[in-house]
């Protein structure tokens, strides 16, 4: 690897990868997030001399001994309001919609291995392929975007290594909250669905990472219910209601051979699949001893890639080769059928043609918001439109090439569109052998076994409606949090306070509609003033949000009748939260909210009353969204141009004239079918 031969004085950006931010290695960081990321950048990274889309890039290097690599980690500063990303999608699908918005973002990313020679380019945010990207905004809160280990590309790094790290720098920065989007899989089988049936908790649990939301109206309780459920099965009932069923004799083996094996007794279906896991994990390390953790893939929002990312070829070609795009659909692991990807992919290539035929002369390509705007036209799935756009590069649609690539002039990611006639031929694609469900030798291939389980006990035995639903549930439920709790240090010299702005600051009340934003952490020396606190409050939310550049705090409550020279040391105590009243925000600014400024609605009959990331529809006349599945509309169906829900459906019709009424497979309410997370859930409660 080509290293930076100029260094800053005295300062050393090489650090060990397995002790990188442990306590005191090389720093530790006392103040909030906002400071500490900035103390790390200038003691731990060095600026690049080139820039992405504007942006200022740091890069510190982190020496993997055992395997002797040398691995880049870059920090990205990005600007909230030259950004083309004005709004956090990810905010949005985590429920933070109500958050204000943050003044920057930092991305913190480890490009896939054959990338680390090369400089970032300005499709690095959307690259699905990087070993680590993650998120955090000025303020503390965050996601993990995207983790791939061994299984996802990477010759060297394992999924728990590079949690492991995650983990130490979301500490270590004194980040506040990280979201995680789970859709990781293994093996065809979903990871959250199968490390909750077996420990209680998914991958990232082991980390923290606990229940945020889910979608569909899904609670907490309903999920540790579900969770209670599906592992608490007991082993001999399994066997007695298999006795009748095809394949009887193949679970009735593996459950006894992994019985037989185990030396205190597997009673339960989560006894069992911890063994099974336990056993895999022996043989893994005996095995290949470097190759420690399953593949995780980890997301923030409904419209990343969710199956593992290629492994990159780092071998030069002469030629690109173009995969026709059916085929590209056809292998991700969507939660939109195919056809849904296709009919996305062809309503982009229209745009890209009828632009190409109207501008004659110069760039006839388009950014990727002007196709995102474009398909918004005939499609209201807004996540389905980025879904789609991120894998459409060198790929085969209709007669054309669609490419991906940064316009020189502009320095933009555009889309464009040639002809296929005047490119290469498409490679010639080999379809991958199906994989074995049932297990042919039980205990010869642990993944087999485990295999085999998963899709005879978890998915095909769930018979009753109270299995079928928790299985649902579990599945429906992918949005997991950590939390740093706010604390304070007894014995350092500094005073520590969350701070928030009441309400009735200044017309505050119309910009939390959603919700409360959360306060800000904010220090001062013991010996300070409440004078000196009005500042340092004002002081941390104009470095902070957008909304505040002008924000003045007038008082303190609970302390209106001090004076602003009154020492705070015995008034008020450290770790409090306190509200203060100001004025000066800048309630006009469009970049208030996460959510973004539209003032859109969500009332769904399932109980959801947010986005949670999943396929919606908006009823034409109320403009409230919905669900489709909710909605009875298939996920193999198209969203139709004309929507009407059934709360307007009965309004403008009587209920004896509304079966006059031909909607189709549409059909608003009088065809509805209950949604799978909807119908019997109080069979869970």
């Amino acid at each position: 690897m080509k290293m930076t031969t100029e260094k800053k004085k005295g300062v050393s950006n090489f650090y060990e990868f397995h002790s990188f931010l442990d306590p005191g290695c090389p720093i530790m960081p006392m103040g909030p997030f906002r400071d500490n990321i900035r103390y790390f950048l200038q003691e731990c990274a060095e600026v690049e001399e080139y820039t992405v889309e504007g942006m200022p890039i740091w890069c510190t290097f982190l020496v993997h001994k055992s395997k002797g690599v040398l691995i880049p980690l870059y920090t990205i500063e990005e600007n909230v309001k030259s950004s083309v990303r004005t709004f956090c999608d990810h905010c949005r699908c985590a429920g933070w919609s109500h958050h204000l918005v943050s003044k920057r973002k930092y991305h913190l990313i480890i490009p896939a291995d054959s990338e680390w020679k090369n400089h970032l380019d300005d499709g690095v945010f959307d690259d699905q392929t990087h070993i680590l990207h993650g998120l955090i905004h000025s303020n503390g809160f965050g996601h993990l975007i995207s983790l791939n280990g061994i299984e996802g590309g990477s010759k060297y790094l394992c999924g728990r290594e590079v949690m492991d790290l995650w983990d130490r720098i979301c500490t270590s920065f004194r980040a506040r909250k990280i979201t995680v989007e789970d859709v990781s899989r293994k093996h065809m089988m979903d990871l959250r669905l199968l490390y909750g049936v077996a420990y209680g908790h998914t991958w990232f649990g082991r980390w923290g990472y606990k229940f945020s939301h889910g979608s569909f109206g899904i609670m907490e309780h309903h999920y540790e219910k579900a969770i209670e459920m599906l592992s608490s099965i007991e082993l001999d009932q399994v066997i007695d209601d298999f006795r009748y069923i095809s394949r009887s004799n193949v679970i009735k083996q593996v459950i006894a051979c992994y019985r037989g094996l185990s030396n205190t007794p597997l009673i339960t279906v989560r006894d069992l699949f911890r063994f099974i896991l336990a056993v895999k994990s022996c043989n893994s390390v005996k095995e290949k001893p470097n190759v420690a953790a399953p593949l995780v893939r980890a997301c923030s929002s409904p419209y990343l890639m969710r199956n593992a990312a290629p492994n990159k070829s780092v071998g030069k070609e002469k030629s690109v080769r173009y995969r026709k795009y059916s085929n590209v659909a056809a292998s991700l692991d969507s939660r939109w059928p195919v056809r849904r990807l296709e009919f996305t992919a062809d309503v982009i290539v229209e745009a890209l043609r009828e632009k190409r035929e109207a501008i004659r002369f110069g760039s006839c390509g388009m950014s990727r918001q002007e196709a995102r705007d474009a398909a918004r036209l005939h499609i209201g799935d807004t996540g389905l439109i980025d879904y789609v756009l991120k894998s459409m590069n060198n790929v085969i649609i209709g007669g054309y090439v669609v490419r991906r690539a940064v316009n020189r002039a502009t320095r933009v990611l555009e889309y464009t569109i040639q002809e296929l006639r005047n490119c290469d031929q498409p490679e010639q694609e080999k379809l991958p052998e199906p994989f074995q469900d049932y297990a042919v030798n039980p205990g010869a291939d642990a993944y087999t076994d485990v295999l085999c389980l998963y899709n005879n006990l978890l998915l095909s035995f769930a018979e009753s409606d109270e299995l079928s639903l928790a299985v649902r549930i579990v599945l429906d439920s992918k949005q997991f949090l950590k939390e740093w709790p706010f604390s304070d240090d007894p014995n350092d010299s500094l005073l520590r306070f969350i701070c928030c702005i009441l309400p009735n600051s200044n017309g505050l009340e119309a910009v939390i509609t959603k919700g409360y934003p959360p306060g800000e952490v904010v220090e001062v020396p013991l010996h300070s003033t409440i004078g000196d606190l009005k500042i340092a409050v004002e002081s941390a939310m104009r470095d902070t949000y957008c909304i505040m550049d002008n924000l003045m705090i007038t008082a303190i409550a609970g302390m209106e009748q001090l004076e602003d020279y009154e020492v705070l040391f015995g008034i008020v105590q450290s770790g409090s939260e306190l509200w203060v009243r100001a004025f000066g925000l800048d309630l006009d600014s469009e970049l208030k909210n996460e959510g973004g400024s539209d003032n859109w609605t969500v009332n769904c009959r399932c109980g959801a009353r947010d986005d949670d990331g999943e396929r919606m529809v908006s009823c034409d006349i109320c403009e409230i969204w919905q669900h489709t599945r909710c909605c009875g509309i298939e996920d193999s169906e198209v969203v139709p141009p004309l929507f009407v829900c059934e709360a307007c459906c009965t309004s403008l019709a009587p209920p004896r004239a509304q079966n006059s009424f031909e909607f189709g497979h549409y059909g608003t309410a009088a065809a509805l079918v209950p949604c799978a997370s909807h119908f019997g859930m109080d069979l869970i409660y």
